[in-house]
């Protein structure tokens, strides 16, 4: 039943995302008059699953749920259709049309993405407000580090003042910056301390600890949900037992007990627990993945938290900043993935992956949010210059209006061919390795 949720979250949300997107195309190319033979959600490759053809558009859903796409009149798109384009251009064409009409119906859907992000950031602001958690609340008695974030540098105690000169109040972003930025200033004692990660740091904090390798100071954290797919459960632990300790060590951090996890793969690991006010100390067999299947809370969390509430004048220009900072974001994570060295490459995730991560219980307030992030994510990844996608045809269109050569429709056609081959073998690449990391949890 909890998989069933994260599919239906995730099939809604791709479903809003890419009926949106191809909308863009759709009302901007017939705002120019070009006419639009298709209008599907997801491929239809082979065939479809329902079509319905209205005036001279076939509404349709496809049977591959990978995006969805709108077939214009001479056009070679991602439908592949090239036997249009052996016969003289007509005036409904896409190709008969000026470059700046060709580029803005390109550019529509990424326009689409960006606004469905404001839109959505508005109504939650004006709603249930912009809910956080605090740097300043989150690192007032110092940060504790992992083995990994110690050997970067990191000492228990620090309290980060900036990344590359700024400082960040919101403490998830605080964590992404560190990962993306360059220099990192810390308050030790009385003093400043200048830390810089290489890649290879980076590449160790994203294999081993993620997000997790900074963490408040705690010595209590409380069970809060139990995975099937770990041991722990089958173990005796129990969701609200508290955690005080991992091998007989007083609890720190959070990461402390993956850490420890990760350690005594393929052996056996302790927890020592309070059940009540009852001390316990539970052991479980640790498997090769380290996967114990428990999830964490601090007690206290919700103190960490800070709610900004917002009248409707006040949430629009904070939409627009917050859709800004996820654009900016997106530029960031997209150069460390270019960086080999750090490893980046490896976190890409796919459609599988990402419904292994979605909640397994209804939360329209995080729909809604996750919705608005992965719309700015779409609209980021469809502008990159890549043949197949839409930056790839609105480069060759810009190209056009500087020198005023257009590509010819065969290359045009080997261009997409070569887009649609490439970023298939990505998607397939990314894919399997999601689905061979659930794959190997469950039965290795």
């Amino acid at each position: 039943m909890d998989t069933l949720i994260q599919i239906a979250q995730l099939v809604l949300m791709l479903s809003i995302l890419v009926i949106l997107h191809e909308f863009g195309h759709y009302i901007t190319a017939k705002m120019f008059k070009v006419r639009v033979e298709k209008f599907y959600l997801f491929m239809d490759w082979g065939f479809s699953l329902i079509k319905k053809k209205i005036g001279e558009t076939e509404w349709g859903i496809g049977w591959l749920p990978l995006g969805g796409y709108v077939k214009l009149s001479g056009m070679i798109d991602e439908s592949m259709d090239t036997e249009q384009m052996k016969s003289e251009p007509q005036p409904w064409e896409f190709r008969a049309k000026p470059a700046w009409q060709r580029l803005i119906i390109m550019m529509g859907g990424i326009i689409v993405n960006i606004l469905l992000a404001w839109f959505i950031f508005t109504i939650l602001y004006a709603t249930v407000g912009k809910q956080y958690m605090s740097t300043d609340a989150v690192q007032e008695k110092g940060l504790a580090f992992g083995e990994v974030g110690k050997k970067a540098g990191f000492k228990d105690g620090d309290r980060i003042v900036s990344v590359d000169g700024k400082y960040q109040p919101r403490f998830d972003r605080m964590l992404l910056d560190v990962l993306l930025g360059e220099n990192v200033t810390v308050q030790r004692g009385t003093e400043k301390v200048n830390i810089h990660l290489t890649d290879e740091n980076i590449k160790a904090i994203l294999e081993k600890e993620g997000k997790d390798f900074i963490h408040p100071y705690t010595n209590v954290s409380v069970i809060d949900s139990l995975s099937p797919k770990g041991t722990a459960k089958a173990s005796g632990l129990k969701v609200g037992d508290s955690l005080v300790g991992v091998e007989g060590k007083p609890l720190r951090y959070l990461s402390q007990v993956s850490e420890e996890a990760y350690a005594h793969r393929k052996g056996k690991l302790t927890l020592n627990i309070k059940r009540g006010t009852t001390p316990m100390d539970i052991t479980m067999p640790v498997d090769s993945t380290a996967t114990l299947g428990i999830v964490q809370k601090m007690p206290h969390s919700k103190d960490f938290e800070v709610s900004e509430k917002f009248s409707v004048f006040q949430a629009i220009p904070a939409a627009v900043e917050e859709s800004y900072s996820l654009i900016v974001y997106n530029i960031k994570q997209f150069k460390l993935i270019l960086r080999p060295s750090t490893g980046a490459y490896t976190q890409v995730t796919s459609i599988v992956g990402i419904a292994s991560k979605m909640p397994t219980t209804w939360d329209w307030v995080f729909f809604w949010k996750f919705t608005a992030l992965f719309s700015i994510g779409l609209a980021f990844m469809n502008i990159l210059p890549i043949p197949g996608l839409d930056g790839g045809h609105a480069i060759f269109t810009i190209a056009e209006m500087i020198t005023g050569k257009k590509l010819s429709d065969k290359a045009a056609g080997v261009v997409q061919t070569v887009g649609m081959v490439i970023l298939l073998s990505l998607m397939v690449l990314v894919m399997g390795k999601d689905i061979w990391a659930l794959v190997s949890k469950k039965f290795f």
